[in-house]
């Protein structure tokens, strides 16, 4: 009988102590909340710029509507791994959800610079500094959404999942700059775009993983 109440005792000091356990957010969910915040800030790129103009451009080239597409599907599937890393117990296999979409976007820009002729609608020669400035700058308030957003969950592999943030928000950002891109594919604009694409994963992958650990 003491035992029973000893044991009793014991359940009620250590229940007493306890405290709820917050549950980690569907990683579709926050996803749909970051993707929200690159569609909020396309929605404003696409009421300053020529819209019409744009579409003319990537239609009349199947390599920059097939660069686009590879940036846009790379964004989604890099942050939707992001947030599933964030799930404890979740497989680091979710770091290659993004590998076919990412060598999309890369193999059609590359394509692009072998094209002999113009796409329609396109304005001279993209500055550099411009695109590379674009990207990297956008990529700040992404990466912002993405990381707080990431405080949410739990990731087990803090480093990982701060690069495929960094992938998925410079990405992003590369998507958004074909809404004020009015030029051609070139060999100097793609690797303008691919160092800045580097930058950012490398920066929010070091700046991450200090955030994310836990």
């Amino acid at each position: 009988m003491r035992s029973s109440e000893s044991h009793d005792s014991l359940i009620r000091d250590l229940g007493a102590s306890l405290r709820p356990v917050r549950r980690v957010a569907s990683s579709t969910r926050l996803a749909l909340v970051w993707l929200a915040v690159v569609a909020v800030l396309g929605a404003g790129l696409a009421v300053a710029y020529d819209m019409n103009a744009m579409v003319l451009r990537l239609s009349s080239a199947p390599d920059l509507w097939l660069a686009a597409l590879g940036a846009v599907l790379t964004a989604v599937f890099a942050a939707k791994a992001a947030f599933e890393l964030g799930i404890p117990g979740r497989s680091r296999a979710w770091a290659l959800a993004p590998l076919a979409p990412a060598l999309l976007w890369i193999g059609a820009s590359g394509l692009g610079c072998l094209r002999t002729w113009t796409a329609a609608g396109v304005q001279g020669t993209a500055d550099g500094r411009d695109c590379l400035m674009f990207i990297v700058g956008f990529s700040v308030p992404l990466a912002g959404a993405m990381l707080l957003l990431l405080r949410r969950t739990f990731p087990l592999y803090p480093a990982l999942t701060a690069a495929l943030a960094g992938l998925a928000c410079a990405a992003g950002a590369a998507a958004l700059l074909n809404l004020c891109h009015p030029f051609d594919a070139t060999a100097t604009d793609l690797a303008v775009h691919g160092m800045a694409v580097i930058l950012v994963v490398i920066v929010v992958a070091l700046s991450g993983r200090g955030l994310l650990r836990r």
